[in-house]
């Protein structure tokens, strides 16, 4: 059997889709990295030991120029210098609604 030459059309077609879907998958991948990089948290350093009460339940960490301040689940905020060690401890009351 002879085979059929294949159109010019239809060579410039193949080899357009062949380029583009390199394209796309280029674009996603840089896409991707870029949200990535983007989202990542930033890397804070952490005092190697809190000086924390045993059975302390963190439920948040935060940073301030020279304190850390960790939230308990027992409605405590425990108040660090920037070399981990304690300073303060605020007790955290809300008033009670009526559904309680």
């Amino acid at each position: 059997m002879d085979e059929i030459p294949e159109p010019a059309n239809l060579r410039f077609l193949r080899r357009l889709v062949t380029v583009l879907t390199a394209v796309m998958i280029i674009g996603l991948v840089t896409v991707i990295g870029l949200l990535v990089q983007r989202l990542r948290l930033p890397s804070v350093p952490v005092p190697e030991a809190l000086a924390l009460p045993d059975g302390t339940e963190i439920h948040a960490v935060t940073q301030g120029p020279g304190w850390w301040a960790v939230v308990t689940g027992d409605g405590r905020i425990l108040l660090y210098d920037g070399a981990g060690t304690f300073h303060q401890e605020i007790v955290v009351t809300l008033p009670q609604t009526a559904e309680e």
